[in-house]
């Protein structure tokens, strides 16, 4: 779930993302990039904001264990809170600035 689209300034920082991916939605191209390393998986890509209601606690519900990347701290907070609720383990990996996190 990622709303942003994919900027220069990504490519020095974001393995799954090359030049010729500059404009498109970062959920569908990091989708699409897994995939082509593991291509009998199952992924949906959302471009969409992680805070939209649609992605609920009953969202969260349905998976085994959530992976963040974040680097929004309000989103990452937002997202801590719905795995409390749902009861689902949260992996977060986001920093801020040089400043990370181990849970």
């Amino acid at each position: 779930i990622d709303m942003d689209t994919i900027e220069v300034s990504n490519l020095n920082r974001q393995f799954l993302f090359r030049q010729s991916h500059v404009g498109q939605s970062k959920a569908k191209v990091a989708r699409d990039a897994v995939l082509k390393f593991r291509p009998k998986i199952n992924i949906t890509s959302y471009h969409a904001n992680v805070k939209d209601p649609d992605f609920n606690v009953d969202f969260f519900k349905q998976f085994n264990v959530v992976l963040n990347g974040l680097d929004n701290l309000d989103a990452r907070r937002h997202v801590n809170r719905l795995c409390l609720a749902a009861d689902v383990p949260l992996v977060e990996s986001g920093t801020t600035g040089f400043l990370g996190q181990v849970i």
